[in-house]
Order: structure tokens, then sequence, then C-alpha cells
């Protein structure tokens, strides 16, 4: 049943190439009619409605929110004078990073694509966007849970807000810091073979530095306070439509049409991601219960498993199966019960725990928790890993893992395919999917994460 997942993938990959006029026409009859394979044996065979409604919801607020940050960002217009210099290209890209861990890397894709392509619009060429869609919409939302969507589940499981950030940090400037070195030397030999009068000739004058649609930003507000709601159930979803349907009804059309805005981008995006996210849920299924004996957990296999499986398959989901399968390996359930038992008995009882450090990590970072005696099974099993180095370090390796490996197909992470659907509406000659890999996934990616790893998890 993993097949129809396989074969997604590969006409995902060969189709555009072999036949492009096919694909173009007949990608959603494909994508659906795979997704109706691996959904009638679930719904049929295995009468796992259970199974396949936790996936639709997955999948309704995965693309809510693609789809309003969409909608969004589409109504802001930043003009940014001059041209883009290697130097400051790489200053736009470095902001774009920073950006990502406030707004998201959807969010911040959104926003900064379309002045990324207008600066450098005389020389525009797919590197370009390939290196935004590595910094901007993968490696740099790797500091905090708004960042990027493993992050934000790990959140919810219990994984401390700012402890990412504590642990991550050297690791993003390292990440982005070799991405950014490799921008600079390609960009630099692109720009100098550019005539000079052809660039004082298209650059735009440097009067030209200008913000449109500044009202949208609290519709971007509101959509990240909704990503924080998940009680009662579809009151985010709602919070996020709402978002997109008062920036649409509020904004000017004079600024979407100067940023070629329209929705083709993001219906792309959500048909190919229904066949995805129902072909991929016996690959996962498989993954959970097998990941436990594929692999010793070490920073290593971590690292190098999760972010494998995380180029191809949604990265939120292949993090939640990894964590599970680290609890599995190194939390000891009978101590998370005791832990459990103790909270409620005070502080005195907390005191003589045999538990202390576990208790240590949670005066930590739940102290509220713990006087209120409302500590969560998983809040209480997070504990135990941050608890022990050697844990939280596996635990580094898998959040770096799932987010920087999303940068290395075009259906790793969300936003990849919608820059990508961005550029080829503005005429950038993108790379096919297997070009994307060859010419740069391995020749740029590969290398930094290889650097990432010796460095920071081949012990």
């Amino acid at each position: 049943m993993i097949l129809p997942f396989v074969a997604l993938l590969a006409a995902i990959a060969l189709a555009p190439l072999c036949a492009p006029k096919f694909w173009h026409h007949h990608y959603p009859k494909v994508a659906i009619a795979l997704a109706c394979v691996t959904l009638a044996y679930y719904l049929g065979g295995l009468h796992a409605w259970q199974r396949v409604l936790q996936v639709s919801e997955e999948y309704l607020t995965f693309i809510v929110l693609i789809g309003s940050l969409f909608v969004v960002s589409g109504g802001i217009r930043i003009t940014i004078k001059g041209e883009g210099t290697p130097a400051e290209n790489v200053l736009f890209l470095l902001f774009g990073a920073v950006l990502a861990n406030l707004v998201g890397t959807t969010g911040a894709s959104m926003l900064l694509i379309r002045p990324w392509m207008r600066l450098n619009k005389y020389r525009l060429t797919s590197y370009h966007i390939v290196f935004f869609i590595f910094i901007v919409s993968n490696v740099g939302g790797a500091l905090t849970p708004i960042g990027d969507p493993p992050l934000f589940l790990g959140y919810l499981k219990g994984v401390p807000f700012w402890w990412v950030a504590e642990k991550v940090w050297p690791i993003w400037l390292t990440g982005v810091g070799v991405l950014l070195g490799m921008f600079f030397l390609v960009d630099r030999n692109h720009y100098l073979r550019a005539p000079a009068h052809v660039r004082a000739r298209h650059a735009e004058s440097p009067d030209e530095w200008r913000l449109e649609g500044l009202h949208n930003f609290l519709f971007l507000l509101l959509i990240l306070v909704a990503v924080f709601i998940a009680r009662p159930p579809f009151v985010r979803e709602v919070l996020m439509l709402a978002a997109a349907a008062g920036s649409w009804f509020t904004t000017r059309r004079e600024i979407r049409a100067a940023n070629h805005f329209n929705f083709e981008p993001i219906r792309e995006v959500a048909i190919l991601f229904i066949g995805i996210f129902a072909t991929m849920i016996p690959a996962l299924d498989w993954l959970e219960a097998n990941s436990r004996t594929l692999m010793q957990p070490t920073a290593t296999t971590f690292f190098w498993g999760s972010g494998a499986l995380s180029s191809f398959l949604d990265n939120a989901p292949t993090y939640l199966s990894f964590l599970s399968a680290e609890i599995g390996s190194f939390v000891d359930p009978a101590a998370v019960r005791d832990l459990l038992d103790t909270v409620p008995q005070g502080a005195a009882a907390l005191a003589a725990s045999t538990n202390a450090s576990a208790i240590a990590v949670l005066q930590q970072y739940r102290a509220a928790d713990l006087a209120a005696g409302t500590l969560s099974a998983d809040h209480a099993r997070i504990a135990f890993l941050l608890a022990e180095p050697t844990f939280a370090h596996v635990l580094v390796a898998l959040s770096v893992g799932a987010v920087f490996f999303g940068a290395n197909t075009y259906i790793g992470n969300g936003p990849n395919f919608l820059v990508k659907s961005i550029a080829e509406q503005q005429k950038v000659p993108m790379p096919t999917f297997l070009g994307y890999v060859f010419k740069y996934t391995l020749p740029f990616m590969l290398p930094m994460l290889f650097v990432v790893w010796l460095l920071f998890f081949r012990g």
C-alpha cells in the first residue's frame, strides 16, 4: 500500500519532464486517483475511519494555514530600491531567515518572494529561487515552534518554546552561514558576468522603496495567534480564513495586480498535497511501527533518518513518528507514572522524588504546571528526554533533520511548491523535480548537511 505514494512521487518527479502537457492538464486526476486507492483500502478494507479523519484534519489545517498566509501576503507589496548586488542579496536572505522564525517559513516565503524577484529582475534565474527555498522557506525557520510545522508539533507535545532556540542556534548559524557563503560565490560570479550598462538600465531608481498594504500585517498577526489555538475544534481554521477574507476585501486591487497575484499556485499545492497526505498514510504508519527496530536511537541516525524521510514525506508527521520512537526507546513508562503521581502531592514530595533531574527540567520550563498540579503525560515524557544530555541531543538532531532536510525537494515542505509556482508564473526557468535534486540539493544542500553533522552530531 506504499506503492501509490511511490507512484505519486515518481509522477511529480518525472511527468513534468517526460510528458509536460499531459501533467499540466491531468495532474489533479492523477493525484486524486492515487489518493482514492489508499483511502479505499483504509476505509473499506481496514475500516480505519479515525486514522483517515486524523489525516484529513491535518490536511485541512495545513492548507488553511498555507492558503491564508498566501492570500494575506499577496496583499502586501514591498518595493525595494536599486539593484540586487551579491552583498545586498545575502543580507536580504539573512533577513528572511530571521523573519521565518517570527512569521513561519510559509509567511516569510510568501511575503518576500515577490520583492526578492523584483530586486533581481534583470538577472533573475533558477538559483535565486532555489537558494531562497533553501534559506527562507526551510533552514531559516529552525529556531522557534512558529518557524516550521515539526517544531510546532514538538511544542504541542511538550518541548518548551525557547528550548529549541537555546540548543539549535549554533547549528542554525552554521547552516544558514554555509548556504549564504555558497550563494554569495555563485551570485557574485553571475553578477560580474552582467555588463554594467545592463545593470544600470534595469535596476530600479534609488527612490523606489515603499511598503503598501501595511494593514495586512494585522491579519498576519491574527493568523499567528490562531496557530496556538487548539480548542475548541476548528476555531483556529475559522480565524485563519477570517484573516484571509479580511485581507481580500480590504486590500486595493492595484496592490494584488502589481504582485501578479492569482490563485493558481495555491490551487496546485492544494491538489497535489491531497494526494501526498492520503497516499503517505501507509508509509507513515509503517515507519511508526518499525522505526524503533530499524535504527539505533543516536543523534546520527535520527539526523539522517528523519531528514531523509522529511525530504519526501511531510516533515511534520515524520518528526512525530521519530519523536515517538525516541520516547519509546529512552523513557521508562513507570518513571512517567511515578512522576505524574508525585506532582499533585506538592513540593515536599517532589523534593524527595527519585526523578530529580526530570523535576529540575520541569521547574525550569513548567513551573506553573508543577505548582498547579496539572502536568500532562506528554510534558513528563519530554522532561525525561531533556533531563539526560544524550537524549536531549538526539532530540536536537531530530529537530534539525526534520527542518533542514525539508529543503531537499519541492515536496519536502509546503512553501517550496508555492515559491516554485509563483516563480514559474513570472517566467523564471525552474528546474524539474530531479533537476532540483541533482543540480542544487546534491552540490549545495548535501555539503551543508554534512558539515552540520560533522560539527554537531557525528559523535
